[in-house]
C-alpha cells in the first residue's frame, strides 16, 4: 500500500516547505516531489500542514486497574483524533508497574487495542531497585519516581533507595518532584483553618512553588552527582525554570524538563471558574509562573511539551477538596492547544514541532520516530489551521467524557493521523484495522 500526501506544507526540522510524502507501508519513502501515479491512495493537503506526529512522554491511560476512568484503547483513540501517534504511560496502575512481568502484561494489552504506538514505564518502589534493574532499555521508555504527590508505595522517599536508583539504573529517569513534608505541613496549616471544606483556591499554596523547587533542585544535585539522565516532569514554578540549562545542545544534556499544556493555559485565577476540574499535581500556579514556563519552553530551558492525561470520572471530580482526585483529560487537545498559541503570535509552528515530536524523540533515543525523514515511520499529522470547532460534550473521547477545555474554541483542526504508515484517522473517522507498535530505543542494553 502506497499512500501519497500531495501540495502539503511540511513543518520538520525548523523549516516550513511545500512538498510531498509518498508513504509505502509503514515507512516515509520519498519527501520532495512525487508523481502521484506511484500512489495507491492520494491525499491533497493543499493548504493544510503536515507534521510529524506527537510524542507525548507522559500520560495515565489508567489501564489495568483502573478501567471506570479510562483505558488504553480508549485514550489512545482521543489522542490520534488530536493528532498523538505516540505515548508513553506512567506505572501508577491497579497493580502499580512495579515487576517485569506486570510491565509485559500492559504491552500485551496494548499490543492488541492501542491506535497509537506505545511504551510504559517501569515504576520505582522503596523496595524494587533489583526488578527494574533488569529492565530491558531497548524495549522500555525508562524509570519513573514519584517523588511527591503518590501515595504508598509509589511514594519513593527513602533517600538510600533514591540514591541507588540514582546511582545504577543507566538510562531515562523521569520524575513527579514536590516535597512531601513542605506539602503535608501546608496541608496541616489549610485543614486547621478551613476543615474539610478548603477552597480549591487554595491548591497552589498547599502544593506550593516551594515544594516544587525543593524536590526538583534536590533531586538535580543528586543527579548531578552521580551523572543520571534525569527528566523532570511538568514544570509549574517560574523559580524551577532557573534549574535548567539552554546553552547545550539536547543530545548531551544530562538534565531535562518537561512542560504541560495545563500550566501553559491556566494559571490560578481559573479555579473559580472550574475548580477542581482543574486540580493538578503539581498545582497550576500564577499568571507569573505561567509566563515563565512558557518563556522558558521558548529559551530551550524547558525542552519537551506533554499532557499528564490523567482522566477521571466526573462524578469523582464534584468531591471536596481533600477527596477529589488530581488529574485530567487533555490528550485530544494538546495539539490544537499549542497551536493556539501560535494563532496568539506566541509560538511558532517550528518550535511546536521541536517540542511535542523531535525532541521526545530526542531525548528518549526512539528508534525512527519523531521527524519526516525518509527511511522513517510514517507517524504523520495533518492540520488545517484555518478551520475552527469547539470543544463539546459529544466530541469529546476520553472515556471520561468530560474536559477542561469544553467550550473553547479552537482555530485549528486535526484531519489525518497516520501511526507507522497506517491511515488511523481521517476526516472524524477512525480505521482501527491495525493497531500502534511498540517503541524501540536507541540503547546498548
Amino acid at each position: 500500500m502506497k499512500i501519497l500526501i500531495t501540495n502539503a506544507n511540511i513543518v520538520n526540522e525548523g523549516k516550513v516547505f511545500e512538498g510531498d510524502v509518498l508513504i509505502k507501508d509503514q515507512l516515509i519513502e520519498q519527501v520532495g516531489k512525487v508523481s502521484s501515479q506511484q500512489a495507491d491512495k492520494v491525499i491533497d493537503a493543499k493548504g493544510k500542514f503536515l507534521m510529524p506526529g506527537v510524542i507525548d512522554d507522559q500520560v495515565h491511560f489508567r489501564e489495568p486497574g483502573l478501567t471506570h476512568k479510562a483505558t488504553i484503547y480508549s485514550e489512545s483513540r482521543a489522542a490520534v483524533a488530536g493528532g498523538v501517534t505516540t505515548f508513553m504511560e506512567m506505572p501508577n496502575t491497579n497493580p502499580p508497574t512495579f515487576t517485569q512481568q506486570l510491565l509485559e502484561d500492559k504491552y500485551n494489552i496494548a499490543s492488541q487495542t492501542s491506535l497509537a504506538n506505545y511504551s510504559f514505564y517501569i515504576g520505582a518502589s522503596n523496595d524494587n531497585l533489583d526488578e527494574v534493574m533488569k529492565t530491558d532499555l531497548r524495549k522500555v521508555c525508562g524509570l519513573k519516581i514519584f517523588m511527591g504527590s503518590s501515595t504508598g508505595n509509589l511514594l519513593v522517599d527513602d533517600e538510600k533507595t533514591i540514591e541507588g536508583f540514582f546511582s545504577r539504573f543507566p538510562a531515562l529517569i523521569a520524575a513527579h518532584c514536590e516535597h512531601e513534608p513542605t506539602i503535608r505541613k501546608n496541608l496541616q496549616e489549610y485543614k486547621e483553618r478551613y476543615g474539610e471544606d478548603v477552597p480549591i483556591e487554595c491548591h497552589p499554596q498547599i502544593r506550593s512553588a516551594e515544594a516544587c523547587y525543593l524536590s526538583s533542585s534536590m533531586a538535580i544535585d543528586l543527579a548531578r552527582k552521580h551523572g543520571t539522565k534525569f527528566h523532570i516532569l511538568h514544570i509549574s514554578t517560574a523559580r524551577e525554570t532557573s534549574l535548567f540549562d539552554n546553552t547545550i545542545p539536547l543530545e548531551k544534556k544530562k538534565i531535562t524538563a518537561e512542560a504541560c499544556v495545563h500550566h501553559l493555559w491556566f494559571n490560578d485565577t481559573d479555579y473559580k471558574r472550574l475548580g477542581n476540574l482543574i486540580k493538578w499535581n503539581p498545582a497550576i500556579k500564577t499568571a507569573q509562573d505561567q509566563a515563565s514556563v512558557f518563556a522558558a519552553l521558548l529559551d530551550d530551558r524547558i525542552d519537551v511539551v506533554a499532557t499528564d492525561h490523567a482522566p477521571h470520572t466526573w462524578d469523582e471530580k464534584q468531591n471536596t477538596y481533600f477527596k477529589a482526585p488530581s488529574g485530567g483529560p487533555l490528550i485530544q487537545h494538546s495539539l490544537v492547544a499549542m497551536l493556539e498559541f501560535y494563532h496568539q503570535g506566541k509560538i511558532g509552528l517550528e518550535k511546536i514541532v521541536q517540542k511535542m515530536a523531535h525532541n521526545p524523540a530526542i531525548l528518549f533515543q526512539v528508534s525512527g520516530r519523531g521527524f519526516i525523514r525518509e527511511g522513517y515511520f510514517a507517524d504523520l499529522v495533518l492540520v488545517d489551521l484555518k478551520k475552527s470547532w469547539k470543544v463539546e460534550k459529544s466530541n469529546i473521547l476520553a472515556k471520561c467524557g468530560w474536559s477542561p477545555l469544553e467550550n473553547t474554541t479552537f482555530s485549528s483542526n486535526v484531519t489525518h493521523t497516520l501511526v507507522s504508515g497506517h491511515l488511523v484517522y481521517e476526516q472524524g473517522k477512525f480505521d482501527e484495522s491495525r493497531k500502534g507498535q511498540r517503541l524501540l530505543f536507541n540503547r546498548d542494553k
